[in-house]
C-alpha cells in the first residue's frame, strides 16, 4: 500500500491508495511520503544534472534505505557524466580531441559508442554523433563518414568532424543509474526524470502528461496522459530549445515533425526513437517504429495534427479536471488573456537541490485566487513556504510529472490563464503575484509584485535574491 500526502489548511492527510499518481500544479514537483515503519516514496529535485534538471522518486522499505538509494542515484549520475560528457575532465570529450590513436577506453564510452553504430545503421543515418558539426561549421561530406573505429575495449577517433553523444546517451544512463538502485536493499522501485524523460522501474507507476509543443509553460496545456511502469518514455521536438534538431544526411534543420514522445520498456530506444522520429517523414517514422516490438509512439507534424500508434490508447489514463467553467461576463478575465510567469533559479552548481517554491495569485483582498506552482521535498518543511502556508490553501496538492523536450536547468516558465482554483474567469482589476523560495539549510526568500490587469499589454521585472536569480511577468492578449 502506497500513502500520497494531500495538504489542506496547513494540515497532512494521508490518502491510501493502490497506486502512486501524482497530479499537474508543477509538472517538476518532488513528493515526498514516508510514513514511519512503514514503506514509502521518497522524492527530490536537483538541478544541473547532465545540463537539465533530474527529479527522483525512490519506493523503498525505509527512509533510510530510500537515502542510501538517492546517494546511489546521484553517484552514478556523476560517475556516468564523467565517462560520457563532452568537458575537458570527461573521458569522451578527451578522447574525441585525440586522433588516429587507438585507446582504451571504459566499458560503457565503447557500448555508447557502439550503440551509435547500431541506431545510425537503423535510421539510415538520421542519428548521426556529428548531427552537432553542422550547426558549428556548417555541412560537409565529413559529418556522414565514420567517426571512430572499434575494437576489442579500445576505440580509434576518425575524422575531425564535431562528436556529441546525444539523443538516446540520456537514456542509457538512466537505465544505468535505475538498474543500479534496484540492486540496492530494499528498494522497491525508482523513477527517473531528466529534464522531460522519464523511466519507471519496479513497483512505481507513474501518470505522466504529454506536454504540448505549442507550450513553455510548466503548468501549460497537454495533449494526453499516459501512465508507464517498467517502461520509459521519451519526448524530443523544438518546444523547449527552438528547432535544433539536424537532419546530419542534409544538413538542414529537421521540419517534419514538431515533438514526438515514444514509450518503450528501454529508454535508450525510446530516447533513439524519439529523436530519429524528429528527422525521418512520418511514413519513415511509422515503419521503424514497427521494427521495435513496444513501441509506442504520438508524433504532432508541422500542421498540428496528431499521429498516435495503434496501442497508444492502452497507456492512456482518464483525469478529472475539476474545472467549472462560466460565462464570461463584461470587465471579466477572457481566453484571449494571460499573464507569462518567467522564474531563474540561482545556479548553486551542480547537483544542488531545488529550493522549496510556491508561486500563486491573490485579489486586493489578500484572498488566494490560484495556485500555479508548489514545489517540494519533504512534506514537514512546507510551513518554511510561510506566506503559502498561511494562506491556507483549499485546492489539494496536485503533482503530475509531464514529458517534454529538454529544458534548460534551473528556468521555468508557468501561465495564469486568468482562472480561479475553480476554473472560474477572475474580474479584471489587481492583483498580486508572490513567488516563495526556502531552502533547508539555506535562506528564505518572498518576491511579490501587483500588476493592474486590464486588458493593455504590460511587463514586469523582479529584483532576484540569493535563491532566485530573477523573474519576469509579461501580460499579453493574445
Amino acid at each position: 500500500m502506497f500513502f500520497v500526502f494531500v495538504l489542506r489548511r496547513r494540515k497532512f492527510k494521508i490518502q491510501k491508495t493502490d497506486k502512486i499518481m501524482h497530479s499537474f500544479s508543477l509538472p517538476l514537483a518532488a513528493l515526498s511520503a514516508f510514513v514511519p515503519n512503514q514503506s514509502g516514496v521518497l522524492a527530490a529535485h536537483f538541478e544541473h544534472i547532465l545540463g537539465t534538471s533530474l527529479d527522483v522518486r525512490i519506493l523503498a522499505n525505509s527512509f533510510e534505505l530510500a537515502e542510501k538509494a538517492e546517494a546511489k542515484v546521484l553517484a552514478e549520475f556523476r560517475r556516468l557524466q564523467a565517462i560520457l560528457g563532452s568537458g575537458e575532465n570527461h573521458e569522451f570529450g578527451e578522447w574525441a580531441r585525440s586522433r588516429g590513436e587507438e585507446t582504451s577506453v571504459s566499458e560503457e564510452l565503447h557500448t555508447v559508442l557502439g550503440l551509435f553504430d547500431t541506431w545510425r545503421e537503423a535510421t539510415k543515418g538520421a542519428l548521426n554523433a556529428a548531427a552537432d558539426d553542422v550547426r558549428l561549421n556548417g555541412f560537409s561530406d565529413r559529418v556522414n563518414q565514420p567517426h571512430w573505429e572499434l575494437g576489442d575495449g579500445t576505440a580509434t577517433r576518425l575524422g575531425d568532424a564535431e562528436l556529441r553523444l546525444h539523443t538516446f546517451t540520456k537514456g542509457f544512463i538512466m537505465e544505468q543509474v535505475a538498474d543500479a538502485v534496484m540492486a540496492e536493499a530494499g528498494v522497491r522501485g525508482v523513477m527517473l526524470n531528466v529534464g522531460g524523460d522519464m523511466l519507471a522501474k519496479g513497483d512505481l507507476r507513474e501518470a505522466i502528461r504529454i506536454s504540448d509543443p505549442n507550450s513553455d509553460a510548466e503548468n501549460g496545456s497537454s495533449l494526453s496522459t499516459v501512465s508507464i511502469q517498467n517502461q520509459a518514455i521519451a519526448t524530443s521536438g523544438v518546444s523547449r530549445r527552438g528547432a535544433h534538431i539536424i537532419d546530419p544526411r542534409t544538413g538542414e534543420t529537421a521540419s517534419g515533425s514538431i515533438s514526438a514522445t515514444v514509450i518503450h520498456p528501454d529508454a535508450v530506444t525510446a530516447g533513439a526513437l524519439a529523436t530519429a522520429f524528429n528527422v525521418l517523414s512520418m511514413d519513415e517514422s511509422k515503419a521503424l517504429a514497427v521494427e521495435y516490438p513496444g513501441t509506442e509512439y504520438l508524433i504532432v507534424d508541422a500542421s498540428g495534427a496528431q499521429h498516435v500508434s495503434e496501442n497508444w490508447s492502452g497507456h492512456s489514463v482518464a483525469t478529472e479536471s475539476g474545472i467549472e467553467l462560466v460565462h464570461v461576463k463584461d470587465k471579466v478575465w477572457t481566453a484571449g488573456q494571460e499573464l507569462l510567469i518567467n522564474v531563474e533559479l540561482a545556479d548553486l552548481g551542480g547537483g544542488a537541490r531545488r529550493p522549496y517554491v510556491a508561486v500563486w495569485i491573490e485579489d486586493e483582498q489578500h484572498k488566494p485566487v490560484r495556485r500555479l506552482a508548489l514545489w517540494y521535498r519533504k512534506p514537514r518543511w512546507l510551513p518554511d513556504l510561510r506566506s503559502f502556508s498561511d494562506a491556507q490553501r483549499e485546492v489539494p496538492i496536485d503533482l503530475m510529472s509531464i514529458a517534454s523536450a529538454t529544458r534548460s536547468a534551473g528556468n521555468y516558465s508557468l501561465i495564469w490563464d486568468g482562472k480561479n482554483d475553480k476554473g472560474e474567469y477572475v474580474a479584471l482589476g489587481n492583483y498580486t503575484v508572490y513567488i516563495e523560495a526556502a531552502r533547508e539549510h539555506g535562506t528564505y526568500q518572498l518576491m511579490k509584485q501587483t500588476m493592474k490587469f486590464d486588458g493593455k499589454a504590460k511587463s514586469q521585472a523582479l529584483a532576484g535574491n540569493e535563491e532566485i536569480s530573477g523573474a519576469n511577468l509579461v501580460y499579453k492578449t493574445k
